[in-house]
């Protein structure tokens, strides 16, 4: 008897759409692309002006339902009235799915059929910048408490829900945001959830997010969390309450004082009333940083030593330096780093700011065939569409993804003049023969073909796999003249990242989320944490 075929439940995927038409075609692309079977789309038009109705008529697959504009928690219930999923998602109309990520959390549902829904990781797609940031938290127990203290799950289309959930909780109209943080609270309380940190979906920011308006979503998430306070029954929960509030006004007033220093424009009376009310340290700071050179002048005339250390370490005083002997180390007083993982228990590396920085920048060279060592992760984020064909070269014969396997200073059996980019990241270092390995990513790549390479400079040495075989930094004039040999010295772009804060902050295992990107983005060529290249081939002379 032959075996059954596996039952697929249908899954459900809703976009509300509002003015977003023109994104509408890569998120409809990211759904049908899944490695799953049963799926639907579902457009909620939310009264939209522009094309959102005629971009979806393109697509005979999606079901459009039109309403007059209600907001976006009306749009989302309007949704699951017209879905027939037994899983449903919701998809922001200018965000996407990344692969298999219905596959995965479906499978988690299957497994787990008590769970009201299941969450996941996601990408930040900085789009004014070009780059991404991967969000993900680990968040085995305790949901609700962990709720209470922030919202860990940090993007909608991440979640897979039961369609059972909303015969009882719907969306708040009256929110004019958090209101799928209102519904992880209320669904989350009284049923298992559950979290895993594969990376499901892509969040694209711009200026147009709601979340643009720091004062408002701050007032809205503290109401949303005030909601449960009546509800709470444990002392557990109650601290977990009050620890969220203030993890909230902390964050939010972060944002604010981060997004009105930045001088792009300036501070709205919303913004700095909301500093005043739940930060004035910060809105001190603000206003003392903004005053003229002359009274900067008269603070450090008038004020003793003892004083111009605290407003400096209040970030306040910038220009104030400690006198011999005065330096106080605070936390970076120690001989061994707070992180051994290069800041991955902490959040992330440092350092991946910047190749995620160079690899946004040069995204447009990531297309075609192309080839990258150890994995395809970055292939995939910044090639998206433009690739149609990624290969990944491995060391490790057992990696069943690599569609080669060698030594890249000694692998006669890759194709000459095949790829259209390669993208060597943070592996040359290991790489004993560093000069050969070049030589093949030149003799592999067609004429025209782009390299985008990384490696370190200023850097913490692997503690474990990598240890043995960690050979080698290189400096921005180090590489000019290595890459010269292989490359035409005309088609090299070399660029450094770092300052001393950065390289501090690396060596001691900080990770991403504790330092900030006003920070990371100051550049001191005397502390080169990442150096990138960017190398293209030569056509053959006629």
């Amino acid at each position: 008897m032959a075996a059954a075929l596996p039952v697929y439940p249908l899954v459900s995927v809703i976009i509300p759409c509002y003015n977003h038409g023109r994104y509408l075609p890569e998120a409809f692309a990211s759904v049908w692309q899944q490695d799953y079977p049963a799926v639907e789309i579902v457009v909620v038009d939310d009264g939209s002006t522009d094309n959102t109705r005629e971009v979806t008529a393109t697509d005979a697959r999606v079901k459009y339902v039109y309403q007059a504009n209600q907001g976006l928690s009306a749009a989302r219930n309007t949704g699951i009235d017209h879905s027939t999923g037994q899983y449903l998602v919701f998809l922001d109309a200018d965000d996407w799915l990344l692969p298999n990520a219905l596959k995965i959390n479906a499978d988690f549902l299957l497994q787990n059929p008590a769970l009201a829904f299941i969450s996941g990781g996601h990408d930040k797609v900085f789009t004014a910048l070009g780059r991404i940031k991967h969000e993900a938290q680990e968040v085995a127990a305790d949901h609700y408490l962990r709720l209470l203290q922030g919202n860990y799950i940090g993007m909608h289309a991440t979640v897979m829900y039961q369609r059972w959930v909303f015969e009882k909780v719907r969306f708040d109209p009256a929110l004019r945001a958090c209101e799928d943080y209102d519904v992880y609270l209320n669904v989350a309380r009284t049923q298992p959830v559950a979290h895993h940190t594969h990376r499901i979906a892509a969040y694209r920011l711009h200026d147009t997010n709601m979340s643009g308006n720091i004062p408002m979503m701050l007032r809205t998430v503290l109401a949303v969390q005030a909601r449960q306070q009546p509800l709470l029954r444990t002392e557990a929960e109650k601290q977990a309450f009050a620890r969220g509030q203030l993890v909230w006004k902390e964050y939010y007033s972060g944002e604010i004082y981060n997004k009105i220093t930045a001088g792009a424009t300036s501070a709205t009376s919303a913004e700095l009333t909301t500093l005043l009310s739940f930060k004035p340290r910060l809105a001190l700071r603000y206003f003392l940083r903004h005053q003229t050179p002359m009274i900067k002048k008269s603070i450090k005339k008038i004020t003793p030593n003892a004083g111009l250390r605290l407003l400096h370490k209040a970030g306040i005083y910038n220009q104030y330096m400690p006198a011999i002997g005065k330096v106080d180390m605070g936390d970076f007083a120690r001989t061994t780093p707070f992180s051994t993982e290069f800041g991955y228990d902490r959040g992330g590396p440092v350092d991946r700011y910047y190749i995620e920085k160079f690899l946004g920048q040069e995204a447009a060279a990531i297309k075609g065939r192309v080839l990258e060592i150890g994995d395809n992760e970055y292939t995939l984020n910044f090639g998206k569409t433009q690739v149609a064909q990624s290969d990944i070269l491995h060391v490790d014969a057992s990696n069943q993804k690599a569609t080669f396997i060698g030594d890249l200073s000694d692998a006669p059996h890759v194709p000459d003049n095949t790829f259209d980019c390669v993208v060597l990241t943070q592996t040359l270092h290991l790489i004993y023969e560093y000069k050969q390995a070049l030589a093949t990513c030149h003799r592999i790549l067609k004429p025209g073909g782009v390299l985008l390479l990384t490696v370190p400079g200023i850097t913490p040495i692997d503690h474990g796999e990598w240890r043995k075989t960690w050979y080698w930094s290189f400096t921005d004039s180090a590489l000019h003249r290595l890459m010269a040999e292989t490359f035409p010295s005309d088609s090299l772009t070399i660029t450094s990242y770092g300052n001393v804060f950065i390289a501090s902050a690396f060596l001691y295992g900080l990770g991403l989320p504790e330092v900030t990107s006003a920070q990371l983005d100051v550049y001191d060529p005397q502390f080169q944490v990442i150096n990138a290249v960017k190398a293209v081939k030569a056509y053959p002379l006629a």
